[in-house]
């Protein structure tokens, strides 16, 4: 491509590399290092007068240092005349602060947007943001790429009988995405909600629960079946019950039966000597404690006495669940919903997908030694240690040709719009 110049930064070299193979072009020559002092340096080796630059930086774990890797690299090529600007964040670093959670809390995601446009950025392409209206803290145009379509040529050609599959959200704020997977393929999805308000008639509701269902099973052993229909209208109960909401308790971040009663805590103990139900969470004045439909369940340390209630809408009895999200950090939330889905529920399989996959600390040992979860599926668009990636149950989508593809329309004033309904073929 003539006019263009691709910078590849040092937060995802290797991703860097296969996006620039795809287009077929070297990288551009750059020095970046490190002060004594521990200030960032960047260099630029070739003239950008006149050109257009793409500069490909992804998040990582060092992520601050990354952060103003980039910001140099821009603000660099804006004064060497730079005649577009566009930084290329497959996965775009502190995503999930796009959003007051608690109060005097800062909305780091806009933060994080204004330095990019005011380093001189023209333009931004990032893929599957944790929040889509991330796109309106710019003031510069934003092309959100997709790693669903990738996602689900995978399952095409690996799940078997994915037909019959069914994509579940491990909590409200992902129904939207797990649903437009489930379009794609063509396949049912349900969702899962996990409460963690209701600890003083927990107790009592699982066992109300489990006495109901024992009821209900000995008076269908009881009763005789005297004609077809009479054993048509049992099957249909039975189906109408196996389509309803399971419900589980998670004590210490597992599963466990409706009769468990942890050692460090009892029914009596979760009620207060005043009658009210104690909450480790900050109260605040109109009621409630957080934002219950989106919030993540993995960002805030709970208590390891704390238990809750874990629910599933929809039918995964013999079938495959996909457990989908947009990224895979901690694995607490996935373990719970993989061991509801499997012991509870009658899932035959259990695969966790994800586009990014960050892997906070043992987070992926954890999920690979989970008896529950049969594979664990993302791109690379977060780099791994090759450590990592001879992990037995993980397996990676290489999706540098989705970023190049991209790189080339942008380059050629192609429409980007295409790109959503093709990204399954390249």
């Amino acid at each position: 491509m003539r006019k263009c110049k691709v910078f590849v930064g040092n937060s995802h070299p290797e991703l860097g590399q296969l996006v620039c193979a795809k287009l077929g072009v070297e990288p551009a020559p750059c020095s970046m290092k490190k002060f004594s002092n521990g200030e960032t340096s960047v260099q630029i080796g070739v003239s950008v007068r006149d050109e257009d630059v793409y500069i490909i930086q992804s998040g990582s774990g060092t992520v601050n240092d990354h952060i103003m890797e980039l910001l140099i690299l821009v603000s660099a090529c804006r004064g060497g005349s730079a005649k577009k600007i566009t930084a290329v964040l497959p996965q775009f670093p502190y995503s999930k602060q796009s959003k007051m959670k608690k109060h005097r809390g800062a909305i780091t995601a806009r933060m994080l947007a204004n330095l990019l446009i005011m380093a001189g950025a023209d333009h931004v392409i990032s893929m599957d943001l944790h929040a889509s209206q991330m796109q309106g803290f710019f003031s510069k145009p934003v092309d959100n790429l997709y790693g669903g379509p990738s996602l689900a040529k995978w399952i095409r050609e690996n799940v078997e009988d994915y037909k019959d599959a069914v994509v579940v959200s491990k909590n409200p704020g992902g129904t939207k995405r797990v649903t437009a997977l489930a379009d794609a393929l063509k396949i049912n999805f349900a969702m899962i909600h996990t409460d963690r308000r209701r600890n003083a008639d927990i107790y009592s509701q699982n066992k109300s629960q489990a006495q109901l269902k024992q009821r209900k099973q000995s008076m269908s052993r009881r009763r005789p079946v005297l004609n077809k229909n009479d054993e048509d209208d049992e099957e249909e109960e039975n189906i109408i019950l196996s389509n309803g909401l399971q419900t589980a308790r998670i004590v210490q971040g597992h599963v466990v039966d409706d009769d468990f009663v942890p050692e460090s805590s009892a029914p009596e103990s979760v009620i207060s000597d005043t009658g009210s139900i104690p909450n480790d969470q900050t109260s605040y004045a109109l009621g409630g404690t957080y934002d219950a439909a989106d919030s993540d369940e993995d960002d805030e340390p709970a208590s390891v006495s704390q238990e809750k209630l874990i629910t599933l809408v929809g039918n995964v009895k013999d079938r495959s669940a996909i457990i989908l999200d947009d990224m895979i950090d901690r694995p607490g939330s996935f373990i719970s919903a993989a061991e509801h889905c499997r012991l509870n529920c009658g899932a035959n399989k259990v695969y966790v997908v994800a586009t990014h996959g960050i892997f906070i600390d043992d987070c992926l040992e954890e999920l690979n030694a989970s008896p529950y979860i049969d594979q664990i599926v993302v791109t690379n668009t977060y780099p791994l240690s090759e450590e990592k990636k001879k992990t037995e149950k993980l397996v990676t989508i290489d999706v540098a040709p989705i970023f190049a593809e991209c790189i080339r329309r942008d380059h050629y004033g192609e429409s980007i719009s295409v790109l959503f309904d093709s990204l399954a073929s390249l």
